[in-house]
Formats: structure tokens, C-alpha cells, sequence
């Protein structure tokens, strides 16, 4: 059996732009887990089999929109405040990148994100922790060097 080209942890990163121009890309320091979720709205239409009236209906369904979230958690590092309160104060969307780097190729998605929502958080005896969504503002462009 062949193992699979897997990457590891820190091969996931997510980065914010600055805004400037050109844009520099810099991944905020804190995260211990992240997550893309790419999501499809559909909608249904019922479709009748025109031969056999009384045969069950089926489903047909079309996509009526896409959308993609990131999602972050973690300590909440200093160095990385000023980063996420900008984002998130941001009325416009903000440049994102999420770069996952397999020893094949890396798979890439760029586009616009709203910082949705920041939660901090701290349990006695813990860190503080930080808590991060973002939804995306238009289309997220993906590309790929995977072999």
C-alpha cells in the first residue's frame, strides 16, 4: 500500500494583507488549529419522470451561490493584535491567503474576507485565547502546483 502526500500543521497558513501597494501578505502568530470551509447554496427543483407519471419524483439542484470561511483558534499572541483588531475593524474586506504546501506542490486560495468575528477568551490557570471567523466577499481564487 502507497502512503498518501499528506502536510503537516504548520504547512496550513493563513495570511492578512496590509492593504499597502503592492500588498504584503504576513501570517498573524497564535493559531493551534485552522479551518477553510467551502460551502454551496443549492436550490431544488422537483422533476417528474414524464414516461411513468405515478414514478417517484426526483431532485434536481443547481448551485444559487458560493461561499468560504476560514476559521483560527488559539493563544492570543501580541504580536498579532494589531493585525486582527485592524482586520476586524476593517468596513471593507480585507486581502486574505490561505497556503497549504504539500511536498508536491502547494494549493493556494486569494481573495476578500470580512473579519466576522473575534472572541477572546481565558480560563484560571490558562492563556488568553483567541477565537477567529471570516467570511469571504466575492470569490476566492484557487490555484495549485500539486503534481
Amino acid at each position: 500500500m502507497a502512503q498518501p502526500t499528506t502536510a503537516k500543521f504548520g504547512k496550513f497558513i493563513v495570511k492578512l494583507g496590509d492593504g499597502a501597494d503592492p500588498e504584503v501578505f504576513a501570517a498573524p502568530c497564535g493559531f493551534t488549529s485552522k479551518s477553510l470551509q467551502l460551502t454551496k447554496t443549492l436550490s431544488e427543483v422537483s422533476i417528474p419522470d414524464c414516461n411513468e407519471p405515478d414514478a417517484p419524483i426526483v431532485i434536481g439542484r443547481d448551485v444559487q451561490s458560493t461561499s468560504a470561511s476560514i476559521s483560527g483558534e488559539g493563544v492570543l499572541a501580541a504580536e498579532a493584535v494589531e493585525a486582527w483588531m485592524d482586520a476586524y475593524k476593517s468596513t471593507d474586506s480585507v486581502s486574505v491567503q490561505l497556503e497549504i504546501t504539500f511536498s508536491s506542490g502547494v494549493l493556494k486560495f486569494v481573495g476578500k474576507m470580512h473579519v466576522a468575528s473575534i472572541s477572546l477568551g481565558a480560563e484560571q490557570g490558562g492563556r488568553v485565547t483567541i477565537s477567529v471567523e471570516m467570511q469571504s466577499d466575492g470569490a476566492l481564487v484557487q490555484t495549485s502546483t500539486i503534481a
